[in-house]
């Protein structure tokens, strides 16, 4: 998702921007603005010869001077450099497990970072990992922005308007939807008449069987909605009033971000850098990670008092507004580049 912001802000401050997808195509595809270019390499593997040498070709006819990488793009973001030397490389380093960063595998991310120009850290904790580990010297704190990109309005949630809770999150453990299930479990014994709807993309794996199965077993299958490949992010917030995230890890997480920018107030986990989004509880409250009982403590306080909802949710919007901004972001990252 960072990696269609940017794209598409850099093309609104008149910079060629280009995007460049590598091993899949999906739903963001559509969320790409139409001044923006695009590449998709379809590569079938590591070494995949065909992919890097077509992924130069674009580059140098385009005359693009920078490659950010997101993630783990960084290694055939290496092996083209090898090919242009000249060209200027940026690492954004979007790691999920920021609270465990440091077990995270070092090889060959090591060796790469020899051929970064500059490392950019989406929390303080990448930062400082990356500035003890990888031989880049030039490394940057940069926060993550959000874009709710108007859209085709196509998802109608379940549950009755004016009592909804959402998670935007994919399905992944990370993300533990189970000690939110665990949550809801005593939240909807108090309040029947309020739903949870969990967004995001999965995989038909153990977890997300899991997930299913936990719904089905503790009769929340009129209460807790699950929802696949829905982009109508805009149009899905406008008919929510509570954000949560129950994460065991986090870097910074956009869906928090996407909260604020839609006026909700929020219940989140103290993992990445979610605490200081929300000014440790200021915006929004903050709990332990797989705290449920405090978890289901703090949802309940804003379903019991709407003028705290309101006011939380319009703090946090002029928060967001304020320090995570497109606008602001995009100009620290264009200085980035220019340095």
């Amino acid at each position: 998702m960072m990696s269609v912001n940017i794209a598409n802000a850099l093309a609104k401050q008149n910079v060629s921007s280009f995007l460049c997808a590598t091993r899949a195509e999906g739903d963001l595809k559509l969320k790409l603005d139409s001044n923006v270019g695009y590449l998709f390499l379809n590569r079938k593997r590591t070494l995949d010869v065909n992919a890097i040498l077509k992924l130069k070709n674009f580059i140098k006819q385009n005359g693009i001077s920078i490659i950010h990488a997101h993630s783990s793009s960084y290694f055939i973001a290496t092996l083209v450099k090898l090919f242009l030397p000249k060209i200027n490389l940026i690492w954004h380093d979007h790691f999920g497990g920021s609270e465990t960063v440091s077990g995270r595998k070092i090889q060959p991310l090591k060796f790469c970072s020899n051929y970064f120009n500059t490392v950019i850290g989406v929390n303080q904790k990448l930062k400082d990992w990356s500035n003890k580990n990888l031989k880049t010297k030039q490394v940057y704190y940069l926060p993550n922005f959000a874009s709710l990109i108007n859209s085709e309005p196509i998802t109608k949630l379940k549950g009755l308007s004016g009592k909804r809770i959402v998670c935007l999150a994919g399905f992944r453990p990370q993300k533990d939807h189970l000690t939110l299930l665990k949550s809801f479990i005593d939240i909807s014994k108090k309040h029947q008449d309020w739903s949870l709807h969990l967004i995001g993309n999965h995989s038909n794996d153990s977890y997300f069987d899991e997930i299913k199965k936990g719904i089905q077993s503790n009769n929340l299958t009129n209460s807790v909605f699950l929802y696949h490949n829905a982009t109508d992010i805009k149009n899905i917030l406008s008919q929510v009033n509570i954000g949560v995230l129950s994460s065991k890890s986090e870097g910074l997480p956009v869906s928090l971000l996407e909260y604020g920018l839609a006026k909700l107030p929020v219940v989140v986990t103290d993992v990445g850098e979610c605490r200081n989004v929300v000014s440790n509880g200021k915006f929004g409250f903050v709990v332990h990670p797989e705290n449920e009982n405090l978890f289901a403590k703090k949802v309940e306080e804003l379903i019991l008092d709407k003028d705290l909802r309101n006011r939380l949710g319009t703090n946090f919007y002029n928060h967001v507004l304020e320090n995570y901004s497109e606008q602001k972001i995009i100009h620290k990252l264009l200085y980035i580049y220019t340095s």
